[in-house]
């Protein structure tokens, strides 16, 4: 008997077992492995995106690379005509230029309404919310890949001296990934909250492409003594950083270390803020959406 009560004094006395809380950086980082290790999830469903996006259509995806073909030739040539410039020049120039910029522009846009679309699956799918936005940057790499087909023929029609500073485009690349994922999470979470960011961001965007040297080329107004300390506001433009990390490897520019200086300074901070904002407010998007 004695034994018993001494017994049920020891279990009483043990520590309980720690319990991570639901707010806590732990839990964040777990969300972000746990939905990074059901790849084979997020990957079919990035890539069942791609197809019903094209069901029943002769061409298939085979349209993504038509498009942004089409595009990148009516801007070449259009803005090489406004700007003077030699077509075989500028056209990869622009081309590569939509190629990255559909890609940052998709992680803004669609990543604020990333938790919104797929509120039925955040309320009945018991994953990671890091999933859906895995899922969203996954599709933004299959649009990257098809689109690859429009500057590997610019390459042929229009040869350069591309050398070993080509495959720079690759860490340039995931890096810009690394990016979409935090931003989506952030822009994703803050969209749930406030339904006006949605738009909003959408308005931005638009904004931003003709503030980014998409369809103009930076070089030429730094080079211009009457607006070239005006022209260095763009380098507080953050998207064009990515663009030239990616760009300038792709087409065979001189690479500039400062872009990517900066790149990776607002991959550092960004993640810090979204690793915050998940641990806040993670537990909260269920029932927000």
């Amino acid at each position: 008997m004695q034994d018993t009560v001494s017994e049920a004094r020891g279990e009483a006395a043990a520590p309980a077992l720690p319990v991570a809380h639901s707010r806590s950086f732990r839990r964040a980082i777990d969300d972000l492995v746990a939905g990074w290790k059901q790849r084979y999830l997020w990957g079919h469903l990035g890539w069942q995106d791609i197809k019903q996006g094209y069901r029943r259509s002769t061409l298939g995806p085979l349209w993504i690379t038509i498009s942004m073909a089409v595009t990148a030739v009516a801007l070449g040539i259009l803005y090489s005509a406004l700007f003077q410039k030699e077509l075989s020049e500028f056209l990869p120039h622009v081309a590569v230029g939509l190629i990255v910029w559909q890609v940052i522009a998709g992680c803004v846009n669609q990543g604020a309404n990333v938790f919104i679309r797929n509120d039925g699956l955040i309320k009945h799918l018991p994953a990671p919310l890091s999933v859906h936005v895995y899922r969203l940057v996954w599709h933004q790499l299959l649009l990257f890949g098809h689109n690859l087909a429009v500057w590997a023929l610019l390459m042929v029609v229009f040869p350069r001296p591309l050398g070993w500073e080509v495959l720079l485009a690759i860490p340039a690349l995931a890096l810009l990934l690394l990016n979409g994922v935090w931003f989506t999470l952030v822009i994703g979470i803050i969209a749930t909250r406030f339904r006006d960011i949605p738009p909003l961001t959408g308005s931005i965007v638009q904004l931003m492409f003709f503030m980014t040297p998409i369809v103009w080329v930076y070089e030429d107004f730094l080079n211009n003594p009457d607006v070239a300390a005006r022209a260095r506001l763009a380098e507080l433009n953050p998207f064009m950083h990515f663009l030239q990390i990616v760009r300038q490897p792709m087409i065979g520019e001189d690479i500039e270390l400062r872009y990517w200086v900066i790149a990776v300074s607002i991959t550092v901070i960004g993640w810090a803020m979204a690793l915050l904002v998940l641990r806040n407010y993670r537990s909260r998007v269920p029932y927000w959406v």
